[in-house]
């Protein structure tokens, strides 16, 4: 029976052109070449002229540039002249790579049939490459192995093959050689893609709508932009549709493709990568992995998968100039328009003053966010230290989930508490192996694996997300001098004996500075940054105690000493007692002092006490 015999109103002439459309992503580490192959692809398609291209056409940051990432799902829809004469579509998701868009990843996965997995051939299988790739075989992916990098003098295309096939499982004898910098081999990879990977499953175009909502940003002069996959039905502008999970309705302002520069068309069906603009004002209506359908005949289920962005990761964000605070405010709103995942509440702290307590899906989210809000608002901020969210189970039966510790209830009601906790894969030459398992181990790291592939060692261990967020990721690769390979996914939670440190200065609580610890930990915690502050806090003319507490307990003290007068200067000989009584008198002004006296904290020492962990 052919396709259009099963849909009545379906022509042959429409099920040819979805038999010749291709929806695929590029999965790759970080560094290995992702984004120059997907240049290559759309220089070599004529998708851009040269004048047009430049490097990493689909980065659209500074940030995704510099840095070498993607941040943003972005899609490209390429025409290839096949070697059997045939003309094919080709839809490119260039997917970000990074752990903290997982969530991204794979529903930008799930809107394609197959995957392209980019290799680098000197440097061979990586951490976030069997993550990524290991996405890509669940949702039923045919992979095309790639290896890139091959005209470089360390490539080893066989040993890589062979790395793959014993590492992933994949078979690689066909893997596809190329290089992206020099061109080599490029005709090579998109042929593979027409002819290995396969169209999207038939689909009646005058069923009622069924569309996968990828990605969505903010555009200044059209409103939310929404990139989709439509899996049944058509869309076209005029039409009223609606998203399922958020249940609002729009009108379909615009429809179009991404050649890579946006093109309107008048309709879209089955198979189809595009975007639409409706007049939707803020990114957060627009949730990714939501589907969405016509308003007046909607689809009878929605697509599975959908679930709103957790942040998993928090940490308080605070102006270093109180004035700058509604700057602060206006910004995060305008960076909130882009990017829904990035959440934030207003926080006040006695030392920092008035600032956001924000949440963020990971840290590098967190590092990109505080690097736009001061690159592209000019602004200076100071970030307290990053914690994950606990789950406290209380007494009375209730639960409570705790992303500040400062605001931890009394422990007298607890009953017991949770922390997230992740499984690491860590790839490293086997030299480094010794200090990264004793890395792992001073993390309160549970080993679960470790296997060989040549002289590479790849460990899984399960470790506490809190211990993995200060500073483990620059550990690692100062153990590895870089050459390790770190990624990891969540587990959920389990049960730890954490306690709130709190961080007293001449007696008081510093409430930026508290933290929750293992109990193990706390001592040579509570000492380290006793002893930091001791160096960064300047000295008053009184003694100040700096101090490190669970409960009424203090575990660690450093003391500040009082600058002096020398109020004797002025006796010349004379009786013991002379100079006896004056220091008498100067030892009762500085303990009056040091009983109403203020000790003045600067911002200099908070962000440096704060940063104890990264060097």
């Amino acid at each position: 029976m052919t396709p259009f015999a099963k849909y009545p109103a379906m022509t042959e002439a429409n099920s040819t052109y979805q038999s010749r459309i291709r929806n695929f992503s590029i999965v790759a580490h970080i560094d290995h070449g992702k984004s120059t192959l997907a240049d290559r692809l759309i220089a070599f398609t004529g998708g851009l002229t040269d004048r047009e291209m430049s490097e990493q056409v689909l980065d659209n940051m500074d940030i995704e540039k510099e840095r070498g990432i993607t941040i943003k799902a972005q899609t490209v829809r390429l025409e290839y002249q096949a070697k059997d004469g045939q003309t094919y579509i080709l839809n490119l998701m260039d997917t970000p790579g990074h752990v903290d868009f997982a969530y991204e990843v794979s529903r930008s996965l799930s809107a394609c049939e197959g995957s392209i997995l980019v290799v680098d051939a000197s440097q061979g299988v990586e951490a976030q490459t069997l993550a990524n790739v290991y996405q890509a075989i669940e949702h039923d992916h045919e992979i095309i192995p790639v290896l890139n990098k091959i005209d470089l003098p360390a490539a080893e295309p066989e040993r890589v093959k062979e790395q793959i096939e014993e590492v992933i499982g994949l078979d690689a004898s066909d893997a596809v050689v190329c290089s992206a910098k020099s061109g080599i081999g490029i005709e090579d990879v998109l042929e593979a893609i027409a002819m290995r990977l396969p169209p999207p499953a038939e689909a009646d175009p005058n069923a009622p709508l069924k569309g996968m909502l990828v990605d969505a940003w903010y555009d200044t002069y059209m409103g939310v932009v929404v990139l989709f996959r439509i899996m049944e039905g058509t869309i076209k502008k005029g039409m009223r549709i609606r998203t399922m999970n958020t249940g609002a309705s729009y009108t379909v302002d615009k429809v179009g493709v991404f050649k890579p520069k946006p093109t309107d068309v008048a309709s879209m069906g089955p198979g189809e990568v595009g975007f639409f603009t409706a007049s939707i004002k803020e990114v957060a209506d627009a949730a990714v992995g939501d589907t969405i359908t016509e308003d007046k005949r909607p689809t009878e289920k929605a697509l599975a998968g959908f679930k709103p962005a957790q942040p998993v990761v928090f940490c308080g964000i605070f102006p270093v100039d109180a004035a700058d605070f509604e700057d602060l405010r206006a910004a995060m709103g305008r960076l909130r328009l882009n990017d829904a995942s990035f959440s934030y509440e207003m926080e006040t702290s006695a030392a920092l003053g008035f600032g956001f307590r924000c949440g963020f899906l990971g840290l590098l989210h967190l590092e990109i966010i505080q690097e736009r809000l001061e690159r592209e608002f000019d602004l200076d901020l100071i970030t307290t230290a990053p914690s994950v969210v606990y789950t406290m189970n209380m007494r009375d039966g209730t639960t409570l989930h705790l992303h500040n510790p400062a605001d931890m209830p009394d422990v007298m009601q607890i009953e017991n508490i949770e922390e997230p906790w992740i499984k690491a894969t860590i790839m490293t030459p086997d030299d480094y192996l010794g200090g990264i398992l004793k890395l792992c181990q001073d993390r309160r790291g549970v080993q679960t694996g470790l296997s060989y592939v040549g002289a590479r060692a790849m460990v899984e261990y399960e470790l506490p997300l809190n211990e993995v967020v200060f500073d483990f990721y620059d550990r690692l690769k100062s153990v590895s001098k870089g050459y390790a390979s770190f990624d990891y996914q969540s587990i959920g939670l389990k049960e730890g004996d954490l306690v709130k440190m709190s961080i007293l200065v001449n007696g008081d609580p510093v409430d930026a500075l508290s933290m929750l610890v293992h109990r193990s930990n706390a001592e040579s915690r509570g000492r380290q940054m006793c002893e930091r502050l001791k160096d960064l806090i300047p000295r008053h003319l009184f003694k100040i105690p700096v101090q490190a507490a669970i409960g009424g307990r203090i575990i660690a003290r450093e003391t500040i000493a009082a600058m002096r007068k020398d109020v004797t200067a002025k006796c010349y000989g004379g009786d013991a007692s002379r100079k006896r009584k004056l220091l008498d008198k100067q030892k009762k002004g500085k303990k009056r002092m040091r009983q109403f006296g203020k000790v003045e904290i600067p911002q200099e020492a908070f962000i440096a006490a704060l940063k104890m962990d990264d060097d």
